[in-house]
């Protein structure tokens, strides 16, 4: 459904470059494009400026030297309805919207008129997006945060030019063990990419609020204020949409050993035998549950949609997230709509352009006569579904080096120590991360490669390749010898250390002496040894105290 009408409209057009504001009148204006969303926005605007200032006139093109710079360029767009006299008891609300200059272009016209004079026409053209979009799709951090929220890292990496407000404590307030960026530019997942799917993997809501121009993170919808009544008279036609129905069931599978679960999760519009399941491997019951609550949330089915259009722009601007009823008679009752329902603004298109091309600027004025459509998405109050911009997943792990952490003994003593979890009661490692400022992040206690009946726990100061997902690290593998371990090539030797150092410890040899193969184990407490050691035709045992 579609419709284009006329309608006069007042359009403002703000485009500030290094702090110099430049305004553009609405005669000026030739072609405006607008996609507003919940969560952001981008538009287009065409606009024709005259400088015939070096003939002696008085109409001087002030953008020019701004636009051809590579600054950042601020857009601020105002549109309202120009209401006739005898509706001037009515005051308009506008639409504005905010946004970044992503890309620009420029048409040079020469003209001469009549009387030999040139008249330079400048007809430039401009795409815009919200702030989030354009600066947050080009941020690819590496950054790692312990016993630090999701909001703290919104706020660490929200930039100078973007505002936010939190409503939603349990999914941006809960402090974390680990919290890790790892947004490789190469992978194509972006700090705007991670946001999505965090938000999307807690069923969380994100909105771009059209009133501060900033954004905002809530647990729920806004179900606050007064809803507007939409008006007949502004409306052409609506349009009942009924999105897709889930038709599967989801089964939550937790693949540990010792306590395998499987908790299947139904719904009533599923067919037989049509499931997703979703893996997971962890000792920690809360979180499967967690993941349980989550896909049964998500398995609700979406309510119906309306898709309005309209013969002329409303004297009540919208946007997304504005609450409106429909008109009260009949004729706009549809099929599942009831009366005075509530729905919410989803999304909201506009085109308009001049309806003559060849009209000539009305200076002075702050309206234009523009052919234009407009169409809006609404939702039903109580939709919990959320829409988000398309994202990509970041990827994980990325790997970084570390070293183990010990509490045990002196500082030069190469012990083990394993940390339980105040909060689950797991053991686990601390690892300490030189490139995050020293940061120590927990990870698994377990054999990790060996079989289980090696008991040979990472030690102290040990340098190991750490994997790091989002909120988890783990030891990938062990990187260096340990001091004292490493044997002559010659000998073809081989070591096993165990104990705190090596004046402080036990050590087995095996290594070879005129191509014959010698076996030593000697223990080692400062001066004083003892060794057994077996040569060809000779073994030796031996307790003795070394001199100072």
């Amino acid at each position: 459904m579609e419709r284009t009408f006329e309608d006069r409209l007042s359009v403002a057009l703000t485009l500030t470059v290094g702090g110099v504001a430049h305004e553009v009148i609405a005669g000026s204006i030739k072609r405006v494009a607008l996609e507003l969303w919940s969560w952001g926005l981008q538009g287009e605007v065409e606009f024709l400026l005259t400088d015939n200032s070096a003939q002696g006139g008085q109409q001087k093109d002030a953008l020019l030297a701004d636009f051809l710079k590579p600054d950042l360029i601020e857009v601020a767009l105002v549109i309202k309805a120009v209401l006739p006299e005898v509706a001037a008891r009515v005051t308009p609300t506008e639409l504005k919207v905010k946004g970044f200059v992503t890309d620009k272009s420029l048409v040079e016209d020469v003209i001469t008129t009549g009387d030999s004079n040139l008249i330079l026409h400048r007809r430039y053209g401009i795409r815009f997006q919200d702030a989030a979009q354009l600066l947050w799709r080009q941020h690819h951090p590496t950054a790692l945060y312990t016993g630090k929220t999701v909001k703290d890292v919104l706020e660490a990496h929200k930039g100078e030019k973007i505002s936010l407000s939190y409503d939603w404590d349990a999914g941006l307030g809960t402090s974390h063990p680990v919290l890790f960026l790892g947004l490789a530019p190469q992978d194509g997942a972006s700090f705007y990419d991670w946001v999505m799917w965090y938000v999307h993997g807690h069923s969380g809501v994100f909105t771009h609020d059209y009133t501060t121009h900033g954004y905002k993170f809530a647990g729920a919808k806004d179900t606050s204020g007064t809803p507007l009544t939409l008006h007949a008279l502004n409306l052409s036609g609506m349009e009942v949409l009924l999105p897709e129905v889930i038709r599967h069931d989801v089964t939550v599978l937790n693949a540990t050993a010792v306590s395998p679960q499987t908790e299947a999760i139904t719904q009533t519009h599923a067919v037989t035998g049509i499931r997703q399941d979703v893996l997971l491997c962890t000792p920690i019951s809360d979180e499967v549950q967690a993941r349980v609550a989550l896909e049964t949330a998500r398995l609700k089915p979406r309510e119906s949609e309306l898709e309005l259009i309209w013969r002329s722009f409303p004297e009540k601007a919208v946007t997304p997230g504005t609450r409106v009823k429909l008109p009260a008679n009949e004729a706009w009752s549809a099929a599942g709509v009831a009366k005075d329902e509530i729905f919410r603004v989803r999304s909201l298109y506009l085109f308009a352009e001049v309806a003559d091309e060849d009209q000539e600027e009305v200076y002075g004025e702050d309206y234009a006569l523009m052919s234009l459509s407009l169409s809006t998405r609404l939702e039903r109050d109580a939709e919990t579904h959320v829409e988000l911009p398309a994202w990509q997943p970041p990827v994980y792990p990325r790997y970084v080096e570390g070293l183990i952490v010990s509490e045990q003994g002196g500082e030069k003593d190469e012990t083990w120590q394993a940390y339980t979890d105040p909060d689950t009661s797991v053991e686990g490692y601390k690892v300490k991360l030189p490139l995050f400022a020293n940061q120590i992040v927990p990870a698994p206690f377990n054999p990790n490669l060996l079989p289980g009946h090696f008991y040979f726990p990472a030690y102290k100061g040990e340098r190991v390749l750490v994997g790091l997902d989002f909120q988890r690290a783990w030891i990938k593998r062990f990187l260096d010898w340990r001091t004292g371990a490493r044997m002559p090539q010659a000998g073809q030797g081989v070591q096993l250390l165990v104990g705190k150092t090596p004046e402080n410890g036990t050590a087995l040899k095996h290594y070879y002496t005129e191509d014959k193969p010698v076996f030593l184990m000697q223990r080692t407490h400062d001066k004083d040894t003892q060794k057994i050691q077996l040569n060809e035709g000779t073994l030796l045992i031996q307790v003795k105290e070394e001199p100072s």
